[in-house]
């Protein structure tokens, strides 16, 4: 099965990037050299990770990592998405971890040495324990700490860096770690994951002048996951569930950094249940960024929940997840992670988005699929894997058709990982990871990428 392009497309231009992305936490192991995460301390609690693993090991990433570049430089993309582990680079004082940054400079110069571009993350979850304790992005003040320590990297990395993003998936880290408790640091309570994602916005608002002032050059922006929200019927109820939802999860990030307001959402929570904004703090987080990354993997269908059948919680929220099985009427392919393949909803949102938003250029940040690999002979055939990126990338080209601004498509990920919650059950690499021996593996679907990408460069 190959990948291809429609003739003609857009995304066949030469300045067009094509790369692949991995996460610091997820990949890099080495846990001995760095301070600890929230994420550590998640993997030590009593079933928290599916599988009981943890990030110890990992992908053995900052042992391998010249074996991994050279790996990347075999795929002939022309950009790698990396993130930087706060804990590696800082200590507990706030000092430099020399080492942790020598180690980082090394990569990005090997990166550099193939003409690689470095889109690094500054922030993908893995948060120093030391200022969890603290109250941890509860804490005002982590907000700031988080612009001292963008400071203190993009001063030591200099100008190696072609892209910086502040934040990867601020909902991912205040939903699902401050709100309903299902990633590090594992808090159930509404309250507090409104509160957690004012500080995270705080904090991308804080970090973008220091970015302007240390890498003028770079493209500075941020990275946030985003889904179309479907209603489950036609009904006012399951409508009103689907903007609820669309509001609570991703306009909720997307309104304050582009119009510098909370969605009308704001108005109908309880007092206790506010975000803690001081005076001026819209303003800081409304910062000019130069691109807005976007992940997608699935479409979101929601119902209005019913008070009979329903937790007390998902009332309070006022939207309840449809599953897949639940809303679908013909046969559809579903990932290892249960989710559907529906690329349409790609094209769907950038096209709103769009329409609703002035939107800075684009970056397909993220997009991928977990599927279950079989190790056959020495090979990895996953089809499956392939069907899915063709078919995001021809939504990808539907929506330039469409007049929406994309300069870059990152497939999710590099290599098979440490997938959070789920320890090491999903793969979403193109690249297979025995995590025994550490052997890596390209999978058809990355031989299907890079003959994509060969074929583009070679008609350019």
């Amino acid at each position: 099965m190959t990948i291809s392009l429609p003739a003609g497309s857009p995304m066949a231009a030469a300045n067009f990037i094509f790369g692949v992305g991995t996460s610091s936490f997820q990949i890099e192991g080495a846990a001995q050299s760095r301070q600890p995460s929230i994420w550590d301390t998640f993997c030590n609690q009593p079933g928290a990770i599916l599988d009981g693993s943890d990030g110890t090991m990992a992908c053995d990433h900052v042992a391998r990592w010249q074996e991994d570049v050279e790996l990347i430089a075999a795929l002939g993309v022309n950009a790698y998405r990396l993130s930087i582990s706060w804990p590696r680079v800082v200590q507990r004082d706030g000092s430099a971890n020399t080492a942790g940054i020598q180690w980082y400079i090394q990569l990005l110069d090997k990166l550099a040495e193939h003409n690689i571009k470095a889109f690094v993350t500054l922030y993908h979850w893995d948060l120093p324990q030391h200022l969890e304790d603290a109250g941890g992005w509860l804490n005002r003040q982590t907000a700031y700490a988080f612009r001292d320590y963008v400071d203190l990297v993009t001063q030591a990395f200099g100008q190696r860096v072609y892209s910086y993003a502040t934040l990867n998936e601020p909902m991912c880290s205040a939903y699902l770690g401050y709100d309903i408790g299902m990633h590090a640091p594992g808090i159930k309570d509404k309250a507090a994951g409104i509160s957690a994602a004012h500080h995270l916005l705080l904090a991308h608002g804080l970090a973008m002048p220091v970015l302007r002032k240390n890498s003028p050059d770079a493209l500075n922006g941020i990275v946030l996951n985003l889904s179309p929200c479907y209603p489950a019927s036609n009904s006012a109820a399951d409508q009103l569930a689907a903007r609820t939802a669309n509001d609570r999860l991703f306009a909720w990030y997307l309104r304050p950094l582009l119009e510098g307001a909370y969605p009308d959402l704001l108005a109908t929570l309880a007092q206790a249940e506010q975000p803690p904004i001081l005076p001026g703090d819209l303003d800081i987080i409304r910062q000019p960024i130069d691109y807005l990354g976007i992940n997608y993997y699935t479409r979101a269908v929601y119902r209005a929940p019913d008070n009979n059948t329903d937790s007390a919680v998902d009332c309070d929220r006022g939207f309840v997840e449809v599953p897949p099985a639940a809303h679908i009427s013909r046969p559809a392919p579903l990932t290892d992670m249960g989710w559907e393949v529906y690329p349409q909803g790609l094209t769907d949102l950038l096209v709103s988005l769009q329409q609703n938003y002035t939107l800075p250029p684009v970056y397909i940040a993220e997009n991928g699929a977990a599927i279950a690999d079989t190790l056959e002979d020495g090979q990895i055939n996953d089809p499956q894997r392939t069907a899915y990126l063709q078919s995001h990338l021809l939504a990808v080209d539907a929506a330039m058709q469409q007049g929406v601004d994309i300069r870059g498509y990152f497939c999710w990920s590099l290599m098979d990982n440490f997938e959070w919650s789920l320890g090491y059950q999903k793969r979403f690499g193109i690249v297979y990871v025995d995590f025994k021996s550490q052997q890596r593996i390209m999978k058809a679907s990355a031989l299907a990428y890079r003959d994509m990408i060969q074929r583009r460069t070679a008609q350019g």
